[in-house]
This record gives structure tokens, C-alpha cells and sequence, in this order.
């Protein structure tokens, strides 16, 4: 394994972390500028960092991509293809805003699975703007550095998303869910007990690889923002529940199942969160159940393995499970008693093995913290 030292012939300046995400309630709202309640990974995305004077970025990365050098000056929004978009994007960003920041030698490693709908390029983002707000000063609270993470995805690499997996992988707190208001940025740390309550929150990597990129994310995204503009709505958040039928009469027929996910999905995350206010999370379950029957409905991002994977687990005993993540692949999350966790997940790969599928990846979710500086 290649040190810091041996690759650059210095010592770092300091090494930082930020984590992935799972989301709990809250899928593809928060471009339409809703609720989401995420909660940080323990595996993180983790970055050893010390400044350059001579305006290069080196990148190297433990995962045995391809190193990297690139000019601070030179970048500009769709100048780095691929993996190294990222950590690039958010040194232009910060640069773009104002921010007086220059090159870096940069050794990062990673433990967040890749393309399992798990955010690991918010968490390499994420772990870049934490590494430069320390080395250069900046002092930038975490949610403004989450949003220059959100603008170098955006802007730079191309791929629409919304806030919530920087915020998530930025603002999350351990032993609680982060009830995020995607308009305002208004958020709680809403405490999450899981353990307390005899449950576990399982990890179900179906191993499905989706690619955000690649236009079906920005065609939603399209869709959400044409329904409103029809309604006359700044963003479908406004269109609240008891409007929702009316709303719907009044759209073309290919918009309706857009909009009623995106406001019952709302409804949901509020519904989660006063369950969780209550302590009741058990509860949780039919809730997560029904998301996941919307995102595989209307929306229309689930994949025959993440739906293998709910219809599974929930017949083995889960309270509840879905999909999380833009969709496309990635991961399915199921609410379990921690008893029943082992053999929930073993009836998960039994049922992959039979259809033919690739042997899904497990792992148990606790809720921790988000980005920070190790050393």
C-alpha cells in the first residue's frame, strides 16, 4: 500500500472523512425542494491532504483508478471526465464562488461501495471541500460546503441531483436521522434509537451498477419541474396532499404518477418523523414499504432485483423495506429485528442465487457522523 510519504515524499497535512448515506424516507424530492431524512454511513470516503504552491492537483486513489494531475487554473465544468471529475469539481467550485484556493496532493481511499445508491461521490465531495475549508482557511460552515458540492456535481460533472446527499454526508450526526427541508436547508437531527428498540437496519447492495449521468435522472428531474410550471407552482413542495387530486386533473396523463410520488413521498417523510418523535419505529415499516411500491409505480427507478429484494425481505419478516438512492440498481434497506437480521438477509441471496442474479453485498447501517478531520 502506497503511503501519503512514499507518494509525494512528504508527510500529509492531515487526513479527513466523510461518510456515505442512506436515505430512511425522502426519494427524489429534494429537487422538487421537499423532505428527506438520510442517515451518514460508517464507511466513508477518507482524504490525506497537503497543500501545492505551484497550482497542480495530484490525485491518487487506493481503488487503483488511474492517478491524476490537473492545473487549479485549468479547470472548468466538463474539462475532467470520470472519477476525478469530482474532488476537481469542488476546487472549482470553491474557486468559482471566490474562494482564494490553489493545488493539493491528494491520497484518497474509500470503503463506501461504488454505485450501490449509497452516495459515494457526495462523500468524495464532500471529504474534498472538508479537506480544503481546513488547509486553506476558509472557515465555511458545513451546509455552505455541502451546497459547493452540490454545484461542483451539478455544474461541473453534469449530473442534477439534489442537496441531499452532500447535506447528508456534510450535516449528519451519530445515533440520528437529519430531517432536511431541501427548500431552506432548515434541518433536525431527529434521534434514532435502533438498537434500543430491538431492530437493525439492513444494507441489501443488489450489486445493480446505475449511472446518474446518463439522462434518465435529468428526464425526471425535467418532468418534476414541467408539472410545477403547469400548476404554477415554484416547485411541486407547494402542492400540498389535500390539493394533490385537483393538481392531477389537471395534468397531462405521462406527468400524474411524477407528481403524486413526489407529494405523497413528502407525506411520508413526515409521517417517519413522528414516528420517530415518538419512539415508534417499528412503525416505520409500512412506510418504508409503500415508498418503495411508489418509486417501482410511478416513478418508475426500481429494477427487478431491488423489487426481488423488497418482495424478500418483507416475506422473511422485515417491518418494512425499500429501495434507496436515485434508483437504476444500487441498494435496498429493510428495517428488521435484530434477531431476524442474518436470516432476512440469507433468504435475500437465496432468492438472488435462484433468479440468477449476482450474490447481493449486505451490510448493517448505523446511524454516524458526518464529515470531520481525523488528524
Amino acid at each position: 500500500m502506497n503511503t501519503f510519504e512514499q507518494l509525494y515524499g512528504r508527510p500529509a497535512e492531515g487526513e479527513w472523512a466523510a461518510p456515505g448515506r442512506v436515505n430512511l424516507i425522502g426519494e427524489h424530492t429534494d429537487y422538487n425542494l421537499g423532505f428527506v431524512l438520510p442517515i451518514a454511513l460508517p464507511q466513508t470516503v477518507r482524504a490525506e491532504a497537503a497543500r501545492r504552491e505551484d497550482g497542480l492537483l495530484r490525485i491518487w486513489s487506493a481503488q487503483g483508478r488511474e492517478p491524476v494531475t490537473l492545473r487549479v487554473a485549468d479547470l472548468a465544468p466538463g474539462s475532467v471526465p470520470g472519477w476525478a471529475g469530482y474532488p476537481a469539481g469542488v476546487v472549482w467550485a470553491l474557486r468559482d464562488a471566490g474562494h482564494e484556493v490553489g493545488g493539493a496532493d491528494l491520497r484518497l481511499d474509500s470503503d463506501v461501495p461504488s454505485g450501490a445508491g449509497l452516495s459515494s461521490s457526495a462523500a468524495l465531495e464532500c471529504v474534498l471541500a472538508a479537506a480544503y475549508n481546513d488547509l486553506y482557511g476558509l472557515g465555511l460552515p458545513a451546509a455552505e460546503l455541502a451546497v459547493l458540492a452540490q454545484r461542483a456535481e451539478n455544474a461541473f460533472v453534469g449530473v442534477p441531483c439534489g442537496i441531499m446527499d452532500q447535506m447528508a454526508s456534510m450535516c449528519c450526526r451519530p445515533g440520528a436521522a437529519l430531517f432536511l427541508d431541501s427548500r431552506d436547508l432548515a434541518m433536525r437531527q431527529v434521534p434514532v434509537d435502533l438498537a434500543g428498540a430491538g431492530l437493525a437496519l439492513l444494507v441489501l447492495d443488489t450489486r445493480v451498477k446505475h449511472d446518474l449521468g446518463d439522462g434518465a435522472y435529468a428526464a425526471l428531474r425535467a418532468g418534476c419541474e414541467r408539472a410545477a410550471a403547469l400548476l404554477g407552482l415554484p416547485a411541486l413542495r407547494s402542492l400540498q396532499p389535500s390539493g394533490l387530486a385537483d393538481a392531477l386533473a389537471r395534468l397531462p396523463s405521462e406527468l400524474v404518477p411524477l407528481v403524486r410520488h413526489v407529494v405523497t413521498e413528502n407525506a411520508r417523510v413526515e409521517a417517519a418523523v413522528a414516528l420517530l418523535d415518538a419512539g415508534d419505529l417499528v412503525a416505520l415499516g409500512p412506510i418504508l414499504t409503500a415508498g418503495h411500491a411508489s418509486l417501482r409505480d410511478d416513478y418508475r427507478v426500481s429494477c427487478p432485483e431491488t423489487d426481488l429484494a423488497v418482495e424478500t425481505a418483507v416475506a422473511a419478516g422485515a417491518h418494512g423495506a425499500r429501495m434507496t438512492g436515485g434508483g437504476f440498481g444500487g441498494s435496498v434497506i429493510a428495517l428488521v429485528d435484530q434477531d431476524a437480521a442474518e436470516r432476512v438477509a440469507a433468504e435475500v441471496t437465496t432468492a438472488f442465487r435462484a433468479a440468477g442474479y449476482a450474490e447481493p453485498r449486505t451490510l448493517t447501517a448505523v446511524p454516524g457522523e458526518g464529515a470531520r478531520r481525523l488528524r
